[in-house]
């Protein structure tokens, strides 16, 4: 069976494949601050070195920045027409 396939089955859809998912998992666990070994012997891998090389991705920073952005565009804290704070 196909990765789309695997994910559309699973009710995900077919934009995802299984290999994007288990990034995702890993950055996630990261995230939340589980122990990098915790992370490597949960999605099988013998040592960190992978899971800390391929497979983790840090998401709060590029999270952060993209809302600091939006905020910039959006005006979020200056004032509004009519003297409100936005």
């Amino acid at each position: 069976m196909s990765g789309r396939k695997i994910t559309t089955v699973a009710g995900l859809g077919d934009r995802w494949v299984p290999r994007e998912l288990r990034h995702t998992f890993v950055s996630l666990l990261s995230d939340q601050e589980v122990p990098v070994e915790r992370i490597a012997a949960l999605v099988g891998h013998s040592d960190t070195r992978t899971t800390e090389t391929v497979y983790r991705h840090r998401l709060r920073p590029v999270i952060t920045g993209g809302a600091e952005v939006m905020d910039t565009i959006f005006g979020v804290g200056s004032e509004t027409p009519g003297g409100e704070s936005a």
